[in-house]
């Protein structure tokens, strides 16, 4: 089972940058394929950002492509997601997930806590 911890989140003015962090444990991170998704009060989970094993594959939603970038760091078993250019609409806790499956099997078998991200206009 895989244990995954997201931090980074916090309080940001539209326009803006902020990156959150996924620091993952239990099984080997360069199996991993990673992801981010994200909830805003009253909707469902929406997917934001996906990145292969070796990070030579990414997938964007296209509310977030141009602005936000999803990274891997294997040697510290840490995923990121860096997003720009922040918007009121992007208001949501960001939840990682995680799972060892081939790119391309689109869902994923472990979750973190979340962490909140707050874009005041």
């Amino acid at each position: 089972q895989v244990q995954l911890v997201e931090s980074g989140g916090g309080l940001v003015q539209a326009g803006g940058s902020l990156r959150v962090s996924c620091a993952a444990s239990g099984r080997t991170f360069s199996g991993l394929r990673m992801g981010w998704f994200r909830q805003a009060p009253g909707k469902e989970r929406d997917f934001v950002a996906a990145i292969g094993r070796s990070g030579g594959y990414t997938d964007y939603a296209a509310s977030v492509k141009g602005r936000f970038i999803i990274s891997r760091d294997n040697a510290k078993n840490t995923v990121y997601l860096q997003m720009n250019s922040l918007k009121p609409e992007d208001t949501a806790v960001y939840y990682c997930a995680a799972d060892p499956r081939p790119w391309g099997t689109g869902t994923f078998g472990s979750w973190g806590q979340g962490t909140q991200v707050t874009v005041s206009s």
